[in-house]
Parts: C-alpha cells; structure tokens; sequence
C-alpha cells in the first residue's frame, strides 16, 4: 500500500511539474512576446520576465524587437536615359507593431519576402525617373532618401518601421561597362591628340620666334663686331703711321724683331728652318752695320733746326 502511495505521489508530482512547465514562459530582453488563445492574440508582452499561460489552450509568439538586417540581390534597372544599371541594396527595419506583423507576414521570413518585394519595385520606380549621372553622382542622396520614404509608407501595413534604405553599388552591367570603358579611353586618347597638337604649335611658334631672335642677335653682333673691329684697325693704323712718322728706323727695327719672332720661332710640329740667302734683307740687322731704311717722308738731318733755348736762359755750353 505504502509503494502504490509513493508511486502516485510521483506521478502526481510530475504532472504539476509539467503543467507548471507549461503553464509558464519566459520573455528575454530583445523579445516582444504575443499569447495566443486558438490562434487570436489575448495579449503582447513589451517588458522581460517570466509570465504564465494557460497550458494546452495558450501559446506564445516571441518576436524579435532589435534592428533587423535585409540585403538584397542585385537587379537591374532602367533609367530615364534608357542606360541599365546594376543595383544592390540593403535595408534596416524594425518591427513596430508586433499584432499587426504576426496577423501579416507572421514571422521574420515572411517579413524579409514581403519587404524585399516592397524594395525592388519602389528602387525600380524611383530610379526609372531619374537619370545616369543623378544615380551615380549628384542626386543619389535625394533617390536614396525617396525611396525609403516609399518604402516605409508601404511596409506601415506590415507592422514595421524602415530606418535606412542604402544603394551599395550603382554600376553599369558587365557588357556596357567594357563598352563605355573603351569609349572613354577613345575620347582620352583624342583628347590627349589635340593637346598634343596645340603642345607642338605652341612649341613651333616658341621655336620659330627663338631662332629669328638668334639670327637678329648674330647680326646685331656681327655689324657690332665689324664696326669695333674697323675702329680698332683705324686706331692701329693711325698709331703705326705715327710712330713711323717719329723714328722710322727704329719702326723698321722694331718690325724686323716681329718677323723674326714670327719667322724663327718653334712651331708645334718643332723648329721652323729657313733656306736664305746669307746677305738676305731680311737678315740686314745681323750684320755688323746694318743701315736703316730712311722715311721718305721724313726730313733730312741737315734740315733739322737746331733747340733754341728759351728766353731768358744762359746759353748751351759747346
């Protein structure tokens, strides 16, 4: 008797331990907890804890309440310029209204379709009235911003709120893009010719003005050149014919000693040789009483006034 007591008490424990398990459940801190009574919601459970249920009649939804993440695949999409683009995009959302999104999509899955959907068709719709270069450069900003607008108005019937919508990559397909590379490399290369084309006239013109400047210089220097060298030839001429109009004889000497210098000098290739006659003229200042070459110009000796002596002094001594 006493056995089948303490069996029953078992059997009885565990079953108000199991209707205790399941009567109870337990809501962490990033959930959002629905209670179901036959598939309606009784109630919604914003704050952590542990609550109870009724079991076998109730059951509980948890809900994740944190910013939740969606990529999205690339898809392409035409602009108002009729250029295809390739477009990846990412959205981050948070679940707002937990009855409204489990009575909708029912879980986060269901949510991710329904939201990518939303996304695709309203990237597709902002981004077909716009064009290139707003897409890529100057109005993405605005697009970006329209279309999480559109987004986030559409996805309030699901129970959400968007927080950002971004374009990762906003590029042209693969096949355009070689397409468009080699029309930028050909307008490059053009442009490259005509600044090489200007470079070289400019550096004609440069050249040309240089070497007339050259020749301009030359002459200038030559006519410079020509006419110091005649002045400098008068001068000398002028003061040869004055010494040889003083002392011809000893300007004769002189230029006798300028040939010889010249004349009997070593050269580079060695001693200069001369084959002369010995009573040459041109050797007369080797002799013992050379005779100098009288001036014709010059005065006889006999005609020569003798120095008068200034007034006033005693005279010369004989």
């Amino acid at each position: 008797m006493s056995s089948t007591m303490k069996t029953g008490g078992a059997i009885a424990l565990l079953v108000v331990l199991v209707l205790v398990y399941a009567s109870t459940f337990v809501v962490q801190q990033t959930q959002i907890a629905l209670v179901l009574r036959f598939g309606a919601v009784r109630d919604t459970i914003l704050d952590p804890g542990l609550y109870f249920k009724v079991p076998l009649i109730e059951n509980v939804v948890k809900i994740d309440k944190r910013v939740l993440d969606l990529s999205l695949p690339e898809q392409e999409v035409i602009g108002s310029d009729q250029k295809r683009l390739v477009v990846d995009a990412f959205t981050r959302y948070r679940i707002t209204d937990p009855v409204r999104f489990y009575q909708t999509v029912s879980n986060v899955a269901g949510a991710n379709l329904r939201l990518a959907n939303i996304i695709n068709s309203t990237t597709r719709q902002v981004l077909a009235d716009a064009n290139f270069s707003d897409i890529v450069r100057t109005g993405r900003e605005g697009l970006i911003r329209r279309i999480r607008d559109e987004v986030n108005t559409q996805a309030g019937g699901l129970g959400l709120a968007v927080l950002d919508v971004r374009l990762r990559r906003v590029d042209l397909p693969q096949q355009n893009s070689q397409a468009v590379y080699q029309r930028m490399q050909t307008e490059r290369q053009r442009e490259a010719a005509d600044i090489r084309a200007q470079g070289s006239e400019i550096a004609q013109g440069i050249r040309a003005r240089a070497d007339r400047d050259v020749t301009v210089i030359k002459a200038d220097a030559s006519q410079k050149a020509e006419e110091l060298r005649g002045e400098g030839d008068a001068q000398s001429n002028r003061i040869f014919a004055e010494a040889y109009g003083r002392d011809p004889s000893f300007f004769a000497f002189f230029r006798s000693m300028q040939a010889y210098e010249t004349g009997l000098g070593a050269t580079a290739t060695g001693p200069t040789r001369l084959v002369l006659s010995p009573d040459s003229d041109f050797f007369r200042y080797f002799s013992k009483s050379p005779e100098p070459t009288p001036s014709p110009a010059s005065p006889a000796p006999d005609a020569v006034p003798a120095p008068q002596a200034p007034t006033g002094a005693p005279p010369a001594s004989p």
